[in-house]
């Protein structure tokens, strides 16, 4: 446990401490809620502007989740590795699970946080949701895909990017362009048919759109994404990339440096 604790409170400060990190994760996020929250005007029933609030704030959450996986674990692992870090621990006798449970730990104590903000400005810019227990359970599951599956992209380009702004900026860059491209930032409704294929595919939006679906409804989410079919793949996809990640961390990282 003194291996794991180490690199969680090495891998947290270093989080809390770049302001590129807290901008990209949390500020990023939190701007576009403040935008999409305030440019709603017109005739509209307030109840339909504070769930199209809360379908806004929910997507920028997963944007956000996205970032810390994809952009802030990867750029944490080239740092490490540029600082000549994982080649003095690869000296000792530790093993590379134990780095790993540290980093993910300490990457998904930084996600709550973010999500945690994220959802509470939107929250306080006017968004409502409604929901069950089942639901809210439910979201949380699909919550916790999302944090797997962007953590398995993340570890893919942090092993294979091995620096610091080539892993971030790679990592920033496949956040933005999926995130448009699979319905995260643009409604489902809107995309074409063939990126409305994608998205159902693309286990981070179709989480997305489950989480949207259970908490404001389909008319935010733009079809049912929780057909059994669709669950049991995005479920199977995000553990798939999460479980390649990990591999390709633990052989190339630990073994090739």
């Amino acid at each position: 446990m003194g291996q794991i604790t180490s690199t969680w409170n090495k891998t947290i400060k270093e989080f809390l401490r770049q302001k590129t990190v807290l901008f990209w994760t949390i500020g990023w996020p939190i701007i576009w809620v403040l935008i999409g929250s305030f440019s709603f005007t017109g005739d509209a029933p307030p109840e339909i502007v504070a769930y199209t609030r809360g379908a806004i704030s929910i997507s920028m959450m997963v944007f956000g989740l996205m970032t810390a996986g994809m952009a802030n674990l990867p750029g944490n692992i080239a740092q490490d590795r540029e600082r000549g870090l994982l080649t003095k621990v690869m000296s000792m006798p530790v093993s590379p699970w134990r780095d790993f449970t540290g980093r993910i730990l300490a990457l998904l104590a930084f996600s709550v946080l973010s999500a945690m903000l994220v959802i509470a400005v939107g929250f306080a810019c006017g968004a409502r949701f409604f929901f069950t227990g089942i639901d809210f359970v439910a979201s949380l599951a699909f919550i916790l895909l999302i944090f797997v599956a962007s953590a398995g992209i993340g570890m893919l380009i942090g092993t294979f990017v091995k620096h610091v702004h080539g892993a971030i900026m790679s990592g920033v860059g496949l956040t933005v362009v999926s995130a448009a491209l699979s319905g995260v930032m643009t409604p489902y409704a809107y995309l074409p048919s063939v990126l409305q294929n994608f998205a159902r595919i693309y286990p981070i939006s179709s989480a997305n759109s489950a989480i949207t679906f259970l908490l404001v409804g389909e008319e935010y989410a733009g079809y049912n994404p929780l057909s059994l079919g669709q669950t049991v793949a995005t479920a199977i996809i995000a553990l798939l990339l999460f479980i390649i990640g990990l591999i390709a961390y633990s052989r190339f990282c630990w073994k090739k440096e």
